[in-house]
């Protein structure tokens, strides 16, 4: 940085006018000292912290850049990068670079008053052996220039992996009911249909508890599970998901005009989450690579050609 300040200076005010005057300041250097820092070759630390800093700024404007320190370093040796968190760690304080830090969730749950509901099958365990055998869902609303847009979710409970989803410019069972009947179609159109059985869990809004999203549910097969009233933690996986959408999304890129400002944005993210997005609770793995992990060792091995 000093030998950078006298080369900047250095045509109009000599190099020895220069190092007087930041001498004269607290920072002693001598001319002799500038003349062979600028001969010596740059260290292979200076080298290694030159490609990191160049591809922190190239996330400028990407997703990536969101991360924090520890998913930034694991981000960054996936590229290639043979770096140490404590460099990532200077290196994003000296850019000013810090990850996003989530926001309060404003709850939009509405208990249904005389619906009978389904009991809770998972008790605040939302771990699963494998895809496809635990699914939590919850919607979330924005706020656009022309009203209010609401997001509906299908989560993966053993991949994190948002497997359906819609928006709607009401919060009817409608909203809840595409976003389960893209879940299933997605799931059957990439090879892996769902079979009877799979738990399907929510918080007791009455979206959820209607007769007619409980009939829908026990036509395609599913197990309806519901959480108590009131409580966040009877569906936390939901809500720790949709606070990374708003975050990320909502916080990020807001406000949006329409509602389908807010589906293409929803559309961008849910691919970018599912198929680029590091997770920490998958050992820093996309949902989708967590997933094909699964299956891969699932698949029978076909026997050695002769």
């Amino acid at each position: 940085m000093i030998v950078g300040f006298i080369d900047e200076y250095r045509q109009v005010y000599g190099v020895e006018s220069v190092c007087r005057a930041l001498s004269a300041h607290g920072i002693q250097i001598a001319p002799r000292t500038y003349r062979k820092a600028r001969r010596r070759p740059p260290s292979a630390r200076d080298i290694a912290d030159a490609h990191v800093e160049n591809a922190l700024r190239d996330l400028a404007g990407q997703p990536e850049e969101m991360y924090g320190r520890r998913k930034m370093t694991r981000y960054l040796r996936r590229k290639g990068h043979v770096v140490a968190f404590c460099t990532v760690d200077r290196i994003m304080r000296e850019l000013g670079m810090n990850g996003i830090v989530r926001g309060r969730k404003v709850r939009t749950t509405i208990p249904g008053k005389d619906a009978v509901r389904a009991g809770d099958r998972l008790n605040r365990d939302f771990t699963s052996d494998a895809p496809n055998l635990v699914w939590v869902a919850d919607f979330t609303y924005v706020s656009t220039w022309t009203g209010w847009a609401y997001v509906a979710f299908v989560f993966d409970a053993y991949s994190r992996a948002i497997v359906g989803w819609t928006t709607a410019a009401t919060k009817t069972t409608a909203l809840v009911s595409k976003a389960l009947n893209m879940a299933v179609w997605r799931r059957g159109h990439y090879g892996h249909p769902i079979e009877p059985g799979l738990i399907h869990h929510s918080d007791a809004g009455s979206q959820y508890t209607s007769v007619k999203f409980t009939e829908s549910l026990s036509l395609q097969g599913l197990s309806a599970s519901i959480g108590s009233v009131g409580d966040a933690y009877d569906n936390a996986l939901a809500e720790s998901i949709i606070g990374l959408f708003k975050t990320e999304v909502i916080n990020r890129h807001g406000p949006f005009k329409t509602l389908t400002e807010v589906e293409f944005a929803l559309m961008e993210w849910a691919d970018w989450y599912n198929n680029a997005r590091l997770h920490s609770r998958l050992d820093y793995l996309t949902p989708a690579e967590y997933e094909a992990a699964y299956y891969s060792q699932q698949s029978p091995r076909r026997p050695a050609l002769v």
